[in-house]
């Protein structure tokens, strides 16, 4: 077995951490945040980056239980073999190998005893090459006229990944606009083939099998209609495939010389830096997109690099764990105060729900703690007039991400100072909450005095409830890739500490089997 096998609530620090959580599960943020020095013990600055957990309900000694934890399951170990190419996704047999995807380093990752980085960097090259012919229209379609429209048609990884990216890079967009396609519900595709002109669209299907029921579903019905005013010998100019079934795509209609490789060492959730990426680059262009993937590389090697109490990955993980697993907290904010990141709680939602999702631990044994956590949110300042109000004043406690940036893009300052205003104020208010005293004062100065034996109970925030800024300088392709990438590092942290498999979802098997049977009735 490649990852060792520990259940953590036989450990000794799980132990010390009960322990410790009973003593100290009633402290208050307020009170720990008087203390001197207490956002600089409590944040970690990389780079154009800075995460500040001080508002949180934790101490020092917290963070070094959390932190032995993590070393008693021998995190350290795993990380390494995990980016060395050794088969952790036991289950399936497989290498995890999305950081090899982005990495620029020489040394060599082997899988069955082969180097991979020379197959990386030959289809980074393909599609480099391929996004610079369509958009500078040197590529054209049948009748001559150069692509206007780009068309991703995938499901679950193959989709949310580029989706999301390509959504929160608009910023940085060319002149090809790009259309999603994604689910089985025929309406969809629908919506999508009326906006496009089949002389001046391209295609891109992504799917490893090319037997992926709803993938192949709309690219069956887009074909039909693009052959309505299109030859087959036309397919070539506008289908392209990212996908590892020649056969299949040959039978499409597809040209071998349009195929970007597949491979079975990166998961679909993580796949968005390979070749099925590519609906990015050619909306960001690849420069932009070689970017994206610099900045994952850079949290890729602070990940790995970097002593555990000052690894922001590895942090957030202990934060979680230490809210679900003591507090009983269940799901978790992911809350963008930028409207270009509103795609990346749908994003998040795949990538930790699928990956930590899992009852059985590494040993196939049901598990008796709580695993993944639920995540949801959605971007500030829309959500401050939705849900928060339950975050507030409800009755459960939800851990929540708050990210920020310093610059705008357009540069309109008095919105972007508003904007960063409610940014601190929600985390502010989440902490320190108001009192009794502080109502009744100022119910009292506001002139309601006859009213405040009515409204007191309802104007009181308890307060105490934690949260994480995590701070960029800018929205960049870079740091995108770097917010991404320290997301993937933290479900693999969980998965560890959980002892269980990250990296397969047999969980999504059984409701495709029986709408199969269905449909075969």
């Amino acid at each position: 077995m490649a990852l060792k096998n520990t259940n953590p609530t036989q450990t000794k620090a799980w132990e010390k951490l009960s322990n410790h959580f009973q003593e100290q599960k009633n402290i208050q943020i307020k009170e720990l945040c008087k203390q001197e020095n207490r956002k600089e013990d409590f944040s970690i600055e990389f780079d154009d980056l800075l995460v500040d957990f001080s508002k949180n309900r934790i101490t020092k000694e917290t963070l070094s239980l959390l932190v032995e934890l993590a070393n008693e399951v021998d995190l350290k170990d795993a990380i390494e073999k995990q980016f060395t190419g050794e088969i952790i996704n036991v289950t399936e047999g497989r290498e995890v190998l999305h950081t090899a995807l982005r990495s620029t380093s020489e040394t060599p990752v082997l899988v069955a005893g082969k180097n991979v980085k020379p197959q990386i960097q030959t289809a980074l090259r393909k599609i480099r090459s391929f996004s610079n012919k369509v958009i500078s229209g040197k590529w054209k379609g049948y009748t001559g006229k150069p692509i206007t429209d780009i068309v991703n048609i995938g499901i679950g990884g193959s989709d949310l990944g580029p989706d999301m990216i390509v959504e929160s890079l608009q910023f940085y967009k060319n002149h090809l606009t790009t259309h999603f396609v994604s689910n089985v519900d025929g309406d969809h595709v629908s919506e999508v083939i009326k906006k496009l002109n089949p002389e001046t669209t391209l295609f891109v299907i992504v799917s490893k099998t090319f037997t992926t029921q709803e993938t192949i579903s709309n690219a069956e019905t887009i074909k039909n209609w693009f052959l309505k005013s299109a030859t087959i010998f036309d397919i070539p100019k506008h289908f392209v495939a990212v996908s590892t079934n020649l056969e299949a795509i040959d039978n499409f209609g597809i040209d071998k010389a349009n195929v970007f490789p597949m491979w079975n060492w990166v998961g679909g959730r993580f796949s968005l830096w390979s070749a099925v990426g590519l609906s990015i680059s050619l909306s960001v262009g690849f420069d932009n997109y070689r970017a994206l993937l610099d900045g994952a590389e850079e949290m890729d090697l602070h990940y790995r690099n970097t002593d555990f109490d000052k690894n922001i990955p590895v942090i957030l993980a202990l934060l979680s764990i230490w809210y679900n697993n003591f507090y009983g907290a269940e799901t978790e904010a992911v809350l963008p105060y930028t409207q270009y990141l509103k795609k990346l709680p749908d994003y998040l939602q795949q990538a930790i729900m699928e990956s930590n999702g899992k009852g059985v631990d590494r040993n196939g044994n049901p598990v008796n703690y709580q695993t993944g956590t639920i995540v949801w949110g959605s971007t500030g300042t829309n959500m401050q007039h939705a849900f928060m109000q339950l975050v507030h004043q409800g009755t459960k406690l939800i851990p929540a991400d708050f990210i920020g940036y310093e610059e705008s893009l357009y540069g309109l300052t008095d919105h972007h100072k508003k904007l960063m205003a409610n940014y601190y104020a929600q985390m502010d208010a989440l902490a320190f909450g108001k009192t009794k005293e502080e109502v009744h004062l100022e119910l009292k100065f506001s002139g309601d005095e006859a009213k405040i034996a009515t409204l007191l109970p309802f104007k009181v925030f308890e307060g105490n409830r934690p949260s994480n800024a995590i701070l960029f300088k800018k929205l960049t392709p870079k740091s995108l890739g770097k917010l991404v990438a320290m997301y993937e590092h933290k479900i693999f942290t969980q998965g560890i500490l959980w002892n269980i498999y990250s990296y397969d979802q047999f969980g999504v098997e059984l409701g495709k089997e029986l709408a199969k049977k269905l449909l075969n009735k």
